[in-house]
């Protein structure tokens, strides 16, 4: 697999920093490749015309990047390699699978999109592209939505998702497609939008970001209204290529929705291209739901049980004894098993433990944190119970069952509206942005999938296309309003959300808060935009201003106070206590923030302001960065064969600041026993870093657990460990 991986986000994945092998499918006659160029990419297709004519020119990309889509025998890609204007290629391949979709019984806690939309509008008239896996228009709740597109892993006008037959089958774009305009059994938010589908990944949901931008493009020249991008990868910084091509898609004059990503909840885990400063970045609001916990006797606490997609219910009515599965499955009849995460799929552990007679399955992760996961299968689906829990968790039960039995009992809580743990934070490295924008319901979505069925879903992917049925709603609704307009009527409108401290919630979390569609609309005011971001403070004492653009859009005068902030220690504010804006007028209002930095906390610095118009609140969220922050220094490492030679590895990784000097050293995955160096660099660069090692000097093939070191300007040392794998040389 070459090229940098894009990931959907339905599900809580961790940070993809390494390409993963997977078997590939036997080799087509032609491969659907997108190539990078330098020069004209007219010019260029009229040459590869001419003078290799196996090879079949299938379109030119040059809005958001130079370009060619090519169908090429693979014994051509020597030829290929040959050709200097060529910068690089993005091919996909196929990969097997065993597993499909099913429709399960929904419980209570089921968010349905409709429930967004509270208006009378229906979003008709607008063109809604879904950058995705495809979708499956054969399905009757988007047949009469779905109005065209196209696929750009298999360049063709047919953007169905990935069958069973070709390799990983996907759901996902359906699924969003049906958030957005579902239009029959199940209604989206905007359930007359037309929907354009561009397939940008392919079996198993993987992608590349030149395919990602070439979906783009190809949405641009279809003139759609609103671009969904519910995928992401782990770099956190502005200037990665999507984040780039998404800013010049608005530019276009299209409306851009991401997903923000499922890496929280630590921040600085906002994704390229959801940093993109011109999309609106969608997290994820997690609804009340009813949360099963287990307590027995001498437990240290309940431990939350997170039911996996695709399971039934956790309703068990007695206690029944837990068992802990080692390597074989034992005598688990009438009995839950409790398993130990490994390289077995979670439905693979889950049809072991039901054929063995288990009335419930929990599945405790292997590493730190929670664990979500999915056993759907629709040719032979789970019919008990199976949830997963975290490490540290599973680990203590395993304790405790050497020394006596367990009898959990199950027992029911029901959670506050908040933030869905996986959303992930902000801020932006380098720009220091405050990501996400804003909010939409993320978790217990239920909407379609391929074959006319339905299934709950929760994750920043479920929530960007609530956003982008909105704008559709709004643009109905206010057909003169520019994007920029619907952006800041979003934002102003949008209800910030408070902690069980009642307290409100972090900025970096929820941006300006939840949407508000309804009020968006009806607002009688527009803030351009509401997040008052100060950037880095790195002097002992600096001033900095944000004007806010204000627009009154009633046909009355209207007058607008300010609560003054309250005093804190190195932080003084000069923000106007009262001003009024005219009749359909707009106003420019400074806001100053003088920071004496040795008087607080080198961190991330973050809070709200507020702004009063009759009885309308509007919240303000502001943010600097004192001196530094635990941001991330480097991200997104790639190590893949280099497409053009069979003697040479390519690597990348994106730098959110110099560095003085970058070690890649790698270690037995089992020992930790150090192995041998990988790569070394000096005097770095900020964005993004690439070059090539010839084979010979990388050494054995194999797993490797690889330790990257980042030393920065100021001599300060930053590791990052990810998994490698060394394909054979």
């Amino acid at each position: 697999m070459r090229g940098h991986l894009l990931r959907i986000l339905a599900f809580t994945f961790p940070l993809i920093f390494i390409v993963v092998e997977i078997q590939a499918m036997p080799t087509p006659e032609k491969e659907s490749i997108i190539i990078e160029v330098d020069g004209d990419p007219e010019t260029h297709a009229t040459y590869i015309e001419k003078h290799h004519p196996q090879i079949d020119v299938v379109t030119t990309y040059e809005l958001l990047f130079n370009g060619l889509a090519l169908q090429i025998p693979p014994k051509q890609m020597a030829d290929l390699a040959t050709l200097d204007f060529i910068k690089t290629f993005h091919p996909v391949q196929q990969y097997e699978t065993t597993t499909d979709s099913v429709l399960t019984d929904q419980p209570a806690d089921t968010v349905f999109p409709a429930d967004l939309n509270t208006t009378t509008y229906t979003g008709r008239g607008k063109k809604v592209a879904v950058i995705d896996t495809g979708i499956d228009y054969d399905h009757p709740d988007l047949r009469r939505n779905y109005q065209g597109g196209y696929d750009v892993v298999d360049l063709d006008e047919d953007p169905m998702e990935t069958s069973k037959s070709e390799g990983v089958p996907t759901m996902h774009g359906t699924h969003v497609a049906g958030i957005i305009a579902g239009n029959g059994q199940l209604k989206g938010v905007a359930p007359d939008a037309a929907i354009y589908a561009y397939r940008a990944l392919g079996p198993g949901g993987m992608g590349t970001s030149i395919q990602v931008i070439a979906a783009m493009e190809q949405a641009i020249a279809d003139d759609v209204d609103i671009m969904n991008l519910s995928l992401g990868n782990s770099v956190n910084g502005p200037d990665y290529p999507t984040s780039i091509a998404v800013n010049r898609a608005v530019e276009s004059g299209v409306a851009v929705v991401i997903a923000s990503g499922n890496d929280g909840p630590d921040n600085w885990t906002v994704g390229s291209p959801g940093t993109a400063a011109g999309a609106l970045t969608v997290g994820a609001s997690a609804s009340p739901q009813t949360i099963p916990y287990l307590t027995a006797h001498k437990m240290k606490e309940a431990i939350p049980l997170q039911t996996m997609q695709g399971s039934t219910p956790w309703r068990l009515e007695q206690d029944y004894e837990i068992v802990a599965v080692p390597n074989e499955m034992p005598d688990v009849k009438g009995k839950i098993a409790l398993v130990k995460r490994a390289e077995q799929s979670f439905y693979d552990v889950a049809k072991q433990a039901e054929r063995a007679g288990a009335v419930a399955v929990i599945i405790y992760n292997h590493e730190q944190g929670d664990l979500n996961g999915s056993i759907v299968n629709e040719a032979e689906p789970i019919e008990i119970p199976v949830a997963g829990i975290t490490g540290q968790a599973g680990a203590d039960m395993v304790d405790q069952l050497e020394t006596e039995r367990l009898y959990p009992t199950t027992h029911y809580e029901q959670t506050a509206k908040g933030i869905a743990p996986f959303s992930s934070r902000g801020p932006v490295t380098v720009n220091w942005h405050m990501k996400p924008d804003l909010v939409a319901p993320g978790t217990n979505i239920l909407s379609t999938i391929p074959g006319g069925h339905y299934l709950e879903m929760q994750g920043t992917s479920m929530a960007a296309p609530h956003v982008a049925g909105a704008i559709a709603l709004i643009k109905e609704a206010q057909p003169d309003w520019t994007n920029d307009q619907i952006k800041g009527a979003l934002k102003t409108t949008a209800t910030m959300l408070t902690g069980e401290d009642e307290q409100p919630i972090a900025p970096i979390s929820q941006g300006v808060g939840e949407i508000q569609v309804g009020e968006a609309i009806e607002t009688k005011t527009i803030i351009d935009d509401p997040q008052l971001v100060f950037g880095k403070i790195n002097a002992y004492q600096e001033t900095n201003k944000v004007t806010m653009k204000i627009e009154n859009t009633t046909k009355e005068e209207q007058t607008y106070t300010f609560d003054m902030p309250k005093h804190q220690q190195g932080l003084t504010w000069k923000v106007p206590q009262s001003f009024t804006i005219a009749a359909g007028k707009q106003k420019e209002v400074p806001i100053e923030l003088r920071v004496t930095s040795q008087q607080l906390k080198e961190d991330i610095h973050q809070g709200w302001l507020r702004l009063h118009q009759g009885d309308d609140q509007f919240n303000l969220p502001y943010l600097f960065i004192n001196q530094v922050a635990n941001s991330p220094k480097a991200m997104g490492f790639e190590f893949l064969e280099d497409a053009f030679s069979e003697d040479t590895y390519r690597y990348k990784m994106y730098l959110a600041e110099p560095a003085k000097r970058i070690e890649v050293n790698l270690y037995d995955p089992d020992t930790l026993v150090y192995d041998r160096s990988l790569l070394q660099r000096t005097d770095v660069e900020a964005g993004l870093m690439q070059g090539e090692i010839k084979k010979r000097e990388v050494g054995n093939s194999g797993h490797y657990k690889a330790l990257i070191t980042i030393e920065s300007m100021n001599g300060e040392l930053e590791n990052h460990e990810v998994d490698l794998y060394i394909e054979g040389n």
